[in-house]
């Protein structure tokens, strides 16, 4: 049967641009290892020869086999390692006489593994690690909790001068002073007044805080030393997740700016101090771990959102966590669209720790405990059969605080299930160790986030399957009891990326209105910039952006948090210092990416922060390792969406080379703000100029986002976009979409040709709704290649009805 018109104009096309230099390869090639089995020649001649044979099954001469083999095996085994495209790897594994073709992996020493899961790694050729010189002219500014300066992953060995370009300050305060800042941290900042004029002074005589950029909760030192952490050897925490631990550009140069405090929370007024001395300074990359949950404030009153706005205006990439209240929908935060907000996903590293019953069983849940009472049986208790006399027993069976009996909880180790009132282990942890217990099973969602045992408390978390098992085991034995076998450090042996349960989700929960627009005037500074729209519009920014890894990530601490830790245990036995730990959290996910806007930063000094963030979204992944689709654990686990991670999980190599970006200029930000109906005080206030907007509605019109996403599909609806070309200057691209369910989607022109005149094109998306009825949000994508590039950005389509929201 002949191939459908379509597909044949189509090849016809396609071997057309292929005949004029257009198209430069359809089929990257990779590195396969072809394994033999045992060894079947002693004489080396042989074995080549052997090789040869088979790969010219696959190449069209003799020489290209031999170019394309980089290794023959002939001493312990047979095979060879050679350069093959996927179609060729196939008809090789089907040749007589191979075993297995395997697919090339890098195996390094044991790392914090993130990093590496990610292929950012210098060894790998053309990688944008060895492509930005690991971010040598890239300045991180970090807004946090400060710095420990003398973590060994902020020495300045090898790092260059410091840039001339540079104008911030090292400043000093408590235990901080000039020495402590180098060629590696070329500045910091501490703000306090914000924070003690709603608080009063802030008390640091008992040595848990420092006046001054000092680390005294570990968590800014952790997100630094993610992005830009230098090689630090035999890094682990107590043994686990040991090996090389480094960040992602560690020849770029830090700036830290303190703006949060261990003894709680993040001052606006300092916030917004510190974004100004930032800009000034003259930092490349933001780094900020942090924001306010939902309800959100609009893009005027977030201190976030105008801060980063002023940011992006000079140039500088803004990257911001999403939040932690995932799974629920609605939850992202740092939601304005000049901000690159990420959201968390898992590597493939797991640390499995068995339990043994005295029933001689065995279940195996996750934790991170390495002290002193592995091995050791306890009686084992269930929260609920111990609750204290004022406490509700549901509440006891999750173990909410103050809810147990310390008499019967003392030198036990207690099971306790998560519930809807009670979601934390940490908070758990809490509860049986004020209580007087030796340890915690905590039974919970499958989530692969492990949380930190506390001090000597040991603590392991199963899913709730494994904790029914063992509440059966409880209640049919007279002296139910347990022990905990050493946590071990597992490598590539889960299926990852995911994203975290704990990620906040999309969609962005602030919404404009709906409203026919008519004309849009922005008067800036003299100049009167008219917009015409003649359609009815209700777009929405998607977010999160993009996921990055934030599950279980080993880097440097500060040890000072084991002197607060240690004040509110009840334990007689503290915890030792610890110079590096594992995390979790939105806020381990956003310094990976602000290390990886440095490398691109490095090797494209002149993109603008939209075209960074474009080039990373366009060619995120939505696959897993395994070439499934990417996971989102939640209650239930499901496929994950935009909603879940953006535009995918990043792939930091592919963003070297885009082909295509859609790029965002100041003045478009601004129509956005306008269009959303803010007053012109309020823009004027945010975009640091004089602008007045006429005849504006709330309506975001055409920001050109690498994301289409549309909230209510009533009727015909077209969205436009332009997209820039940055790569070959004759490039053809052509229009392939997955279309949503629910809509039809037509793509015009669905060719574009750019050449050295033609850099931008506009084109245009047209929905129509399929469904008579209000619908769910349903996603798509829509792709532009060239043979080479795959440019994708995702499509995300509510249809309701005209008059589903009418008033009766």
């Amino acid at each position: 049967m002949a191939p459908p018109s379509g597909i044949v104009s189509t090849l016809l096309l396609l071997l057309t641009l292929q005949s004029y230099g257009f198209l430069l390869s359809f089929a990257s090639t990779n590195v396969y290892i072809v394994y033999m089995g045992e060894r079947k020649y002693e004489e080396p001649e042989l074995v080549s020869e052997s090789n040869h044979e088979i790969l010219s099954y696959v190449f069209d001469s003799k020489e290209a086999a031999r170019e394309s083999i980089l290794y023959s095996y002939m001493h312990g085994f047979s095979g060879f390692a050679a350069v093959l495209t996927p179609s060729q790897a196939k008809l090789i594994a089907d040749v007589h006489g191979v075993v297995h073709v395997i697919p090339h992996r890098f195996l390094n020493l044991h790392t914090t593994r993130s990093w590496n899961f990610l292929q950012v790694d210098s060894h790998i050729r053309n990688g944008i690690q060895s492509r930005s010189q690991s971010g040598i002219g890239s300045i991180i500014g970090v807004m946090d909790t400060g710095i420990w300066p003398e973590s060994e992953s902020f020495r300045d060995e090898g790092m260059g001068d410091i840039p001339s370009r540079w104008r911030g300050i090292c400043q000093e305060g408590e235990k901080f002073n000039h020495s402590h800042c180098n060629r590696k941290i070329i500045g910091a900042r501490w703000y306090i007044k914000g924070y003690e004029a709603e608080f009063g002074k802030i008390n640091t005589s008992d040595g848990f805080e420092f006046l001054s950029p000092r680390d005294a909760s570990g968590h800014g030192t952790h997100t630094s030393s993610t992005a830009a952490g230098g090689y630090i050897e035999n890094a682990s925490f107590r043994g686990l997740a040991s090996g090389l631990a480094r960040g992602g550009a560690p020849s770029s140069w830090l700036a830290i700016y303190k703006v949060c405090w261990a003894t709680g929370g993040c001052s606006s007024a300092d916030l917004l101090a510190a974004f100004d001395d930032a800009i000034f300074d003259g930092v490349d990359v933001l780094s900020v771990s942090l924001g306010s949950p939902p309800p959100l404030s609009s893009y005027i009153e977030d201190v976030v959102s105008i801060g980063s706005f002023h940011a992006v205006a000079q140039g500088i990439s803004v990257v911001c966590s999403a939040g932690n209240s995932g799974p629920y929908s609605q939850t992202v935060i740092n939601s304005a669209p000049w901000i690159f907000t990420v959201a968390a996903s898992t590597i493939d590293r797991a640390f499995p720790t068995a339990i043994s019953l005295g029933n001689n069983q065995t279940v195996v849940g996750q934790g991170l405990y390495t002290g002193m009472h592995v091995n050791k049986f306890y009686p084992l208790v269930y929260g609920q059969d111990i609750a204290s006399i004022d406490a509700d027993e549901d509440s006891a069976g999750s173990c909410e605080s103050g809810t147990l009996n310390g008499t019967l909880a003392n030198g036990k180790f207690v099971l306790c299930f998560q519930s809807r009132s009670q979601r934390s282990s940490t908070a758990a942890m809490g509860t049986v160790l004020s209580a007087g217990g030796a340890g915690l099973i905590f039974a919970q969602f499958p989530s692969k986030d492990v949380s930190l045992s506390s001090g000597s408390l040991p603590c392991v978390q199963i899913d709730f399957a494994i904790g029914t098992y063992i509440l059966t085991y409880i209640g049919t034995t007279r002296n139910p009891l347990v022990k905990f076998n050493p946590t071990k450090t597992l490598l590539g042996q889960q299926i990852s990326p995911e994203v975290a349960f704990f990620s906040a989700r999309g969609p962005n929960s602030v919404s404009p209105s709906v409203l026919k627009v008519l004309n849009l005037y922005i008067t800036f500074n003299d100049f009167v910039l008219l917009f015409q729209y003649e359609t009815n519009l209700f777009q929405c920014v998607l977010q999160p952006d993009i996921a990055a890894p934030g599950v279980n990530i080993l880097s440097s601490w500060s040890p000072a948090y084991s002197l607060l830790q240690s004040s509110t245990s009840a334990n007689q036995q503290q915890p030792s210092p610890v110079t590096f730990r594992i995390e979790s959290g939105t806020s381990m996910a956003c310094p990976h990416i602000s290390g990886i806007v440095a490398l691109l930063k490095a090797i494209h000094p002149t993109w603008s922060p939209a075209a960074i963030k474009s080039a990373l979204i366009t060619t995120a992944s939505i696959e897993d390792q395994y070439g499934q689709s990417i996971e989102a654990e939640g209650a239930p686990q499901k496929k994950a969406d935009p909603f879940d991670y953006g535009g995918g999980h990043v792939n930091p190599n592919k963003a070297i080379s885009p082909g295509l970006i859609y790029d965002i200029g100041t003045s478009d930000y601004i129509r956005f703000l306008c269009s959303m109906g803010y007053n012109n005080s309020a823009i004027s206030a945010v975009a640091g100029a004089s602008i007045a907007c006429y005849k504006s509605t709330n309506v975001q019109g055409n920001l050109n986002l690498p994301s289409i996403t549309v909230h209510e599909v009533k009727q015909r609806m077209t969205v436009s976009r332009t997209v820039t070309n940055v790569g070959p200057v004759n490039s053809i691209y052509i229009a392939r979409v997955q279309t949503p369910a629910g809509v039809s989607v037509r793509v015009k022109p669905s060719v574009l040709l750019f050449n050295s005149t033609v850099k931008k094109l506009e084109f245009k998306v047209v929905f129509r709704p399929l469904l008579k009825v209000a619908g769910r949000f349903s996603f798509g994508n829509l792709y532009w290649e060239d043979g080479f590039h795959v440019v994708r950005i995702p499509l995300a389509v509510r249809t309701v009805l005209d008059d589903f929201y009418a008033v009766t």
